[in-house]
């Protein structure tokens, strides 16, 4: 039979809405349709993450989340927004990025629906198509510009500050204030005797969400005006982080920490990056186990579930033959608890093979080649530099983070923006260097002498 946690028809089996959340959501709605385009993304965000996914309205047997519900409204601003608009809706136009995320989503859907060839595979794997690519576009289209990078970073600051205070006050009460709601539990989790908050995001997604965004936190704070709202983002991460009790939530933001410490060796990085790699595998030839076998050593909180961790990647390394052309169905019988796929890259293989995983590694090999493509453009201006870095040092975080969980609804919701940010910022980078380089040819002819400075050498005079 197939895993529980995927098997079509589970789920809500009615509709679960708050009242204040169904008036909640359409002012969002309604701001989205209305608001100028710069300003749309304030009430997406506040809206996504802030409302417990698990608030769901069922239409006929289909789940209907906020989330998914607002990023059909997106779909539809976008829609109306391009037909009035003759000029391009993404700035740079569609890019070696975009292009890749549209064709990991298209890839895992359509890999999906031809492993299980049923009906209800469709319609879930259509819903979740409407989550990533829906998302994915709607989002995309609402950050143009770097004033709605800096609008969209502040944003996340305060639902950060917002999140913090719940979950410290979730300790303290044992009651979370979003399960009144609906959608998430009212009551805290345990383990080992540790409380671990979970926010309206769940108690690990929580903690990532926060952790990898300690870089764009500390990017806004040396921009001098908005140093207030980034030092309460920052406290509020580390609320989340810690009250989560997940070494996940630790990992992310300690890959956060140290992607912004590489920041005197960004000159560098390519050796740094070769000595990575053959550490590991100087390891692997030495180590007793695979060196993957790491993994199950990261305990940062007393109760981690490392070994289970390392047992996902090192089933799905030995059971490649299963999964590598078109996924696999029963992944859960390799071994105990193998239904749990708290790990982002082996659920990409495992439920959409391996040229799904391969074009989901692409999504971070293109974001960070856009990233160190635009530093070299901008070298030399150091507060591009500095941006453009604090925007590589969270995807690190999120790659880290991605061995400890997968990323779904919320979650992909939070990396989503991070890779809109960088299209953004590649494509003004890169108009930064062309006015630079134009300015410098208008002086370089302008300046006494530079006339015949362009001829062959043996024209000049």
């Amino acid at each position: 039979m197939e895993p529980a946690n995927i098997r079509f028809g589970g789920g809500a089996i009615e509709t679960l809405l708050h009242p204040l959340v169904a008036v909640w959501m359409l002012i969002a709605a309604v701001l989205i349709l209305t608001l100028p385009r710069k300003h749309v993304i304030t009430p997406l965000l506040f809206t996504v993450f802030l409302v417990p996914v698990g608030q769901v309205i069922m239409v006929g047997g289909l789940h209907f989340t906020v989330l998914r519900i607002l990023i059909l409204v997106g779909l539809v601003r976008r829609a109306m927004s391009s037909r009035l608009s003759s000029g391009e809706t993404l700035p740079g136009g569609f890019n070696a990025l975009d292009r890749v995320v549209v064709l990991w989503t298209l890839s895992s859907a359509i890999v999906f629906v031809l492993e299980w060839r049923e009906m209800q595979a469709f319609i879930a794997k259509l819903g979740e198509l409407v989550d990533a690519l829906g998302g994915y576009l709607v989002v995309r289209f609402l950050i143009p510009d770097g004033e709605a990078i800096r609008r969209t970073i502040k944003v996340l600051a305060v639902i950060c500050v917002i999140q913090g205070l719940c979950m410290i006050n979730e300790h303290i009460s044992h009651v979370n204030v979003f399960g009144i709601l609906g959608g998430i539990n009212v009551g805290v989790t345990y383990r080992n005797g540790h409380i671990r908050a979970q926010g309206s995001l769940g108690n690990i997604n929580a903690g990532v969400f926060g952790g990898v965004l300690v870089p764009l936190f500390v990017w806004l704070w040396t921009k001098g005006k908005s140093r207030a709202i980034a030092g309460a983002g920052v406290a509020g991460i580390v609320a989340m982080v810690f009250t989560c009790d997940s070494s996940t939530s630790i990992m992310a933001y300690g890959g956060s920490i140290l992607g912004l410490g590489f920041w005197p060796l960004r000159k560098r990085m390519r050796l740094v990056r070769w000595g990575f790699a053959l550490t590991l595998v100087a390891l692997h030839l030495v180590m007793k186990a695979p060196v993957w076998a790491l993994i199950a050593r990261v305990d940062l909180t007393g109760s981690s579930s490392g070994w289970h961790r390392y047992m996902l990647v090192d089933k799905c390394i030995r059971h490649f033959n299963d999964w590598w052309l078109l996924g696999c169905k029963h992944y859960n019988d390799w071994g105990y608890l193998m239904f749990d796929m708290c790990n982002q890259f082996v659920f990409v293989a495992v439920l959409g093979g391996l040229v799904t995983l391969a074009v989901y590694i692409a999504i971070f090999s293109r974001a960070f080649a856009a990233i160190g493509t635009a530093r070299k453009q901008v070298e030399g201006n150091r507060g591009q530099e500095w941006f453009l870095w604090c925007l590589g040092s969270t995807l690190f975080a999120h790659v880290l983070a991605s061995f400890g969980i997968s990323y779904q609804a919320q979650l992909l919701m939070a990396l989503i923006p991070v890779l809109a940010c960088i299209s953004v910022a590649a494509f003004e980078a890169r108009q930064t260097a062309q006015i630079v380089g134009t300015l410098d040819k208008v002086q370089f002819a302008a300046a006494p002498g530079a006339a015949g400075a362009f001829l062959p050498l043996g024209e000049a005079k």
